[in-house]
């Protein structure tokens, strides 16, 4: 079932935090644009990232819920890069229908000498690794999981990459993070990230018309010539390239106000937003359980004190169990 378009009279700007699904009828466009807020400010500053890290990782979680509320069944989608450089995971899920958690790791040491040396550019900061995209709809059915080498400069290319070699729709991925210093309403200084993008995807009846000429590394066409890029695809692509970064994080630039700049000639429909939050999937059961996996030896070399302590890398919440507690329920 089609998702209700929003009428005129009953319209609403989505603000942050939601996730704005569109349609470019006149070029066969469809899309999901968002500005993330207070959700992603709270998954930032649990861990107080350096501003670096940060920076990645809030683009990350931003193309996991664009992809994520794309999703029309239950389950869990994540976003994660593995790489050799300082920055060596950041990881997102977001599971149906609108939960998100994040985290990331680095190495100090290698973090502080790559920011001193003035390398602090993605590709920099990942190094050589893989970008992975997983879809989990539960135990009664295999995940499936799409891979990409990190080898572009920016996290949008490599995403683009991705969708024009594993879904071969033709994608364009917008991703920006930004951090703002103001104040706030009693006059204090305040420090805040946001973050925005915008996925645009060409999916017009027709199926011969998505092809692009560099899907296989040729030209895309088996007689020979050289096969052109469909001239609706090619003007909504320019159009998503003219974003600046700052337009996709500004506070004063809501969502569907940036859709309006963009593609108001070709008549842009909006439908109803999708908001997302800060909430992790931990609990006190599912820690008890992985520690029911664990031999004696292993439930001894874990307590302090008659107590195992286990924090949540996403989260941050601790839990705690007797030592008693966790014997009687690993026998």
């Amino acid at each position: 079932m089609a998702e209700p378009a929003a009428t005129l009279g009953e319209f609403n700007f989505a603000g942050d935090d939601h996730v704005v699904p569109f349609q470019v009828e006149g070029l066969d466009v469809r899309g999901r644009a968002v500005q993330l807020g207070p959700m992603l400010d709270a998954i930032l500053e649990r861990h107080r990232y350096p501003a670096p890290v940060a920076r990645l990782l809030a683009e990350v979680v931003v193309l996991t819920v664009l992809l994520g509320t794309s999703l029309k069944f239950e389950g869990k989608f994540t976003v994660q890069t593995k790489g050799d450089g300082p920055v060596d995971l950041l990881v997102c899920d977001f599971s149906t229908p609108e939960n998100v958690r994040a985290y990331a790791r680095f190495n100090r040491g290698l973090l502080d000498k790559a920011v001193a040396a003035g390398q602090i550019e993605p590709e920099q900061l990942l190094g050589e690794g893989m970008l992975a995209f997983t879809i989990d709809q539960g135990k009664f059915s295999q995940p499936y999981q799409g891979i990409v080498a990190l080898d572009g400069a920016t996290l949008e290319e490599i995403a683009g990459t991705y969708f024009r070699q594993s879904e071969q729709i033709p994608t364009r991925v917008r991703l920006a993070a930004a951090e703002l210093f103001d104040r706030d309403e009693a006059g204090k200084p305040r420090h805040r990230w946001r973050a925005g993008g915008l996925v645009a995807q060409f999916l017009p009846e027709a199926p011969e018309r998505m092809r692009q000429p560099d899907l296989h590394g040729g030209d895309g066409d088996t007689a020979g010539s050289a096969h052109k890029e469909d001239d609706a695809w090619a003007e909504a692509r320019s159009l998503v390239d003219t974003i600046d970064a700052d337009e996709l994080t500004d506070p004063q630039v809501g969502t569907e106000r940036l859709l309006y700049r963009l593609f108001h000639e070709r008549g842009v429909r909006v439908y109803e937003p999708r908001e997302v939050f800060d909430r992790c999937s931990c609990s006190r059961e599912k820690i008890k359980g992985v520690l029911k996996g664990f031999s004696a030896e292993e439930i001894d070399a874990s307590q302090e004190d008659g107590t195992i302590s286990v924090t949540c890398e996403f989260c941050s919440t601790t839990y705690r169990f007797e030592v008693e507690e966790v014997a009687q329920a690993a026998e």
